[in-house]
């Protein structure tokens, strides 16, 4: 989205107000490792957007004295207390977004965040806040600039790509594709493409359960990983791979091929790890329960003949993904044999779903 003149005038406003958004986080499937310029991604990826494992945020402002228009004014709460850590990223990113939405500095700001799971371990809580924090900014400036930008869900996914980059699939429901591809006809490295329509019935009510194998922060950042990719021996092969991949991963979405997902999806999450392991300085984030876990999804897989298969985040723990068919027997099996693996045996049990809700403040 270009910048235009009249972004550049300042909004003569009295206005005050609050703006509530849950959003949720997402599992990808080909995943987004390497990225160039402002946040945009060296390869396209695809992602179920889940239901429960979900951020909440409510945004407050209110009209500064016109004296004070140059910098962010913000206060930032993570589950009702101060978090000083966090408020420095936000104000850093809403700094980052003054040239894309000068009245911002016209407003002191108050942000309330709470997450409905264990932020920093690999469940992609950036995405989560981002995609909350980019509703919130999108509906906020259709109050002060009515009309001026039609497509809410695009302006948000563009926003919350700023502050992280895979945060702009959690826009849209089901399913979300990021990234310039020949595959896919108004595909874009700036927003997030929706996938719902051409996604085949049996993945509208797939499953996801998150085995907590560890609630420790990530050893290494999603940023910094991402950083690694510049100038790691294996990056250009990884591309091109990744495109095919990415191509490969749409057609057995629409066919419905359950076996091609399960040999595809765990490809993907453990070509992840492969490249943290071999960057330099190397990452191992897997750990020894991990690797339990994916032997007896394997297990399982091969002796019911249940289409069960794991995918991986930057982290330790592990994605089951199944369909609905295989509910009961997949939680029986996840509570007798996985289920001692996670920590204090926790997991959550969570789905495909419909992407952010506006919330009532």
């Amino acid at each position: 989205m270009e910048a235009v003149s009249s972004r550049q005038q300042s909004i003569h406003s009295e206005s005050e107000g609050t703006i509530a958004f849950s959003s949720p986080s997402n599992i990808a499937l080909v995943k987004y490792w390497g990225k160039y310029g402002n946040q945009l991604p060296l390869n396209p990826s695809v992602s179920f957007t889940l239901e429960h494992a979900r951020t909440e945020m409510k945004l407050t402002y209110s009209p500064k004295p016109s004296a004070e228009h140059s910098t962010i004014d913000l206060s930032f709460r993570f589950e009702g207390k101060e978090n000083h850590a966090f408020a420095k990223k936000i104000h850093v990113f809403l700094t980052s977004l003054l040239p894309e939405m000068p009245f911002l500095a016209e407003f002191t700001l108050a942000i309330d965040s709470s997450n409905s799971f264990p932020h920093s371990v690999g469940i992609a809580s950036s995405a989560s806040s981002m995609s909350a924090l980019g509703c919130c900014l999108a509906a906020m400036e259709n109050r002060l600039r009515p009309g001026w930008c039609p497509d809410f869900t695009q302006r948000a996914s563009f926003l919350s790509r700023l502050g992280s980059g895979s945060a702009c699939r959690s826009l849209f429901p089901l399913c979300a594709s990021w990234g310039k591809s020949a595959s896919l006809s108004g595909s874009s490295d700036t927003t997030a493409s929706p996938l719902e329509d051409s996604l085949h019935p049996l993945f509208h009510s797939y499953h996801d359960a998150i085995l907590l194998v560890s609630q420790k922060e990530k050893e290494v950042s999603s940023r910094a990983g991402h950083g690694l990719m510049i100038n790691h021996p294996y990056a250009p092969i990884r591309y091109e791979q990744a495109n095919q991949h990415f191509s490969r991963m749409l057609q057995i979405l629409q066919a419905g091929d359950l076996d091609a997902f399960a040999d595809l999806t765990e490809s993907e999450a453990m070509t992840l790890h492969a490249l943290m392991m071999a960057s330099s300085p190397y990452f191992i984030l897997l750990e020894p329960q991990t690797l339990s876990i994916i032997r007896k999804v394997r297990g399982f897989r091969k002796d019911s003949g249940i289409p069960l298969c794991f995918t991986l985040d930057a982290g330790p723990n592990v994605h089951l993904l199944y369909p609905t068919s295989a509910k009961t027997a997949v939680n029986a099996f996840i509570c007798s044999d996985l289920a001692p693996f996670c920590a204090n045996g926790q997991w959550i049990a969570d789905k495909v779903g419909r992407g952010p809700r506006h919330l009532s403040p």
